[in-house]
């Protein structure tokens, strides 16, 4: 059978909320393998069979240690197998999911504990322990740590393999009464949003809201019963939580990555994925790395043939002899060689979470990579749109999916409605107000709707930029341009009710080596290099190139090191918080505009 042809509503599990959503994929999808993890050097599977045993175990685990119906859990950790077994572990027992950013500073989990009311939290290892203990006096709510790795004395904690004994003693009928308890209204989880403007804000997603949700994409075709998934993305994010329900449901295979950002590419040609959920970042790097060697004005022309061909081929239309052997050639030289970063049997790859560059996904379609970008947010149980490789419309985040309404409201914001849209912020009315108004959404972008229905996103209401002049400016376009560059990393721009454009930009550090080399100079160097400046300012001139004088970059400055969540630059999802930058770099940016 082709990878991705089963049909979806034969291979779903059929289950009503996800709390069974596990237990009936155990038994429909039996011995096929549901997870793929690295033990060592070899990558090992864990058949369905086997997850909704351990999942069981867990719950009833949790049951034992005297977690109700309704209660919140939090889970600290990377995405791993235990991460997966202790979330449906959670639901399974009647409880609410609580994920929190493995990247998180203990200050961060005590906000999300606290807010939540957690009585419980899994931690992956001792580097997570001891966050929570550095803050765990200050937690009335907190009753009990589950560790899922332990090592040295972890005090009162509860082992993970504790924790399955306990579950073990117990009878399944306990288990079972828990999900049939389970109710479409019940809370599912919560999802503290990244904030990129203030503390984060506890989304409310029911059982009925990810079930909808994970319906609307299945129906859509988003996601074939037959995938090999490869997972990096943090699974304390609603992305990656959309694609495992889905994937589980369907009898899907997920590969865990290695908890280290430099393995992903070799983790792609390892597992050779048929379906690869990414940021853009992810996207950039490959795209920088495919365009760094090789003749630039061959890969444009390899581009444009590799684009028209496989357009003509979507179409039915017969390509001409000439093209033919052209888009040969090319695929030789370079569809290949891009199709071989990822493994090789890639059938789709899906971007969301930030915007991407038009010329990077045009770029990976000539190549033979779709990689369609969608749109959502943690308010929507993760995605409201997006394109699919038989309806796409590159610079487009898709057509909403069916049952999701979308429109645009009278100041050009996007307003949503539809079954996948969440509750509510926890303990912030106001907040819930401001998002869920006249029974629609108010989800703070900006964009239009084509006439097909295809929705563009145009930028932030929060991140326009108003110049001095009174001109407004969607900053996201500029940067996006000048991230293509090879050795920039992040670029932010500034000029709110300042008189011009300036630029901050960070250097990529995995490619400053290879700059330093050609230059005949040290890493360190490169930075304030004269030959780097020239290289960032023929980037800022190209990205100038293709909008008016007034919406122009007139300077910029090479911050010394680059943006990071652990730094608090970045969102656990690579989205800068513009807020923090501007503070953290205001004296930078004062000596752009000085003289």
């Amino acid at each position: 059978m082709e990878v991705g042809t089963i049909n979806a509503a034969e291979a779903s599990t059929g289950s009503r909320t996800m709390a069974d959503l596990v237990a009936l994929a155990g038994r429909k999808h039996g011995d096929r393998p549901a997870i793929k993890h690295k033990v060592g050097e070899e990558w090992v599977d864990v058949s369905f069979k086997e997850l909704a045993e351990t999942v069981k175990e867990i719950a009833l685990g949790l049951i034992d240690l005297g977690i109700q119906p309704g209660d919140k859990v939090s889970i600290l950790s990377n995405t791993r197998p235990e991460w997966t077994y202790s979330c449906f572990g959670i639901l399974g027992a009647g409880a609410t999911c609580v994920s929190i950013y493995q990247t998180n500073s203990p200050e961060e989990c005590h906000y999300v504990l606290h807010h939540s009311e957690s009585r419980a939290v899994f931690v992956e290892d001792a580097e997570q322990l001891a966050k929570i203990r550095e803050v765990e006096s200050d937690l009335p709510d907190l009753e009990l740590i589950i560790v899922m790795e332990p090592s040295g004395d972890i005090g009162d904690a509860v082992s993970f393999e504790e924790l399955r004994t306990r579950g073990k003693r117990r009878p399944d009928a306990d288990y079972e009464e828990r999900l049939k308890g389970v109710k479409d209204d019940d809370m599912c989880l919560y999802i503290y949003t990244s904030g990129t403007t203030g503390p984060p804000k506890g989304c409310l997603l029911t059982h009925g809201n990810y079930r909808q949700v994970t319906n609307m994409a299945e129906a859509d075709g988003r996601l074939g019963g037959d995938e090999i998934i490869y997972l990096f993305l943090p699974l304390a994010h609603a992305f990656a939580l959309l694609v495992q329900f889905i994937a589980f449901d369907l009898g899907s295979s997920i590969a865990y990555w290695e908890k280290d950002p430099q393995k992903i590419i070799p983790n792609l040609l390892e597992v050779r994925p048929t379906y690869f959920p990414s940021v853009p970042r992810i996207f950039e790097k490959i795209y920088t790395l495919a365009n760094s060697v090789g003749d630039p004005e061959e890969i444009r022309q390899a581009v444009e043939v590799g684009f028209k061909v496989r357009q003509m081929e979507e179409a039915g239309e017969e390509v001409p002899h000439d093209l033919r052997k052209a888009f040969e050639e090319a695929d030789e030289k370079l569809y290949q060689k891009v199709q071989a970063l990822f493994g090789g049997r890639l059938r789709q790859a899906v971007t969301g979470a930030a915007p991407i560059s038009k010329e990077i996904l045009e770029f990976f379609f000539a190549c033979g990579v779709p990689v369609m970008e969608g749109y959502g947010m943690t308010e929507t149980s993760t995605v409201a749109s997006s394109n699919r490789p038989d309806a796409f419309r590159f610079g487009s985040v898709g057509k909403p999916l069916n049952g999701v309404e979308a429109k645009i409201a009278d100041d050009g914001e996007l307003l949503l409605r539809g079954p996948n849209i969440f509750q509510g912020y926890f303990k912030n009315e106001e907040a819930t107000r401001e998002a869920l108004a006249d029974g629609w959404l108010h989800t703070g972008d900006l964009g239009s709707i084509d006439e097909d229905g295809f929705i563009y996103i145009t930028g932030r209401k929060k991140d326009i930029i108003i110049t001095a002049g009174g001109k407004n400016i969607t900053p996201a376009n500029l940067e996006n341009s000048l991230k293509q560059n090879r050795w920039i990393s992040q670029a932010v721009v500034v000029g709110d009710r300042r008189p011009y454009l300036v630029v901050l930009i960070t250097l990529d550090p995995e490619e400053l080596p290879a700059f330093a080399e050609q230059h005949g100079m040290s890493v360190e160097e490169v930075t304030q290099s004269e030959q780097m400046r020239a290289e960032v300012q023929a980037a800022v001139d190209e990205a100038n190139s293709h909008v008016g004088r007034v919406e122009q970059i007139k300077k910029f400055v090479i911050l010394p090191h680059d943006l990071s969540q652990p730094t608090g630059e970045l969102t656990p999802t690579l989205k800068v918080k513009r807020n923090v930058v501007n503070e953290k770099f205001a004296g930078e940016i004062e000596a752009l505009y000085a003289g």
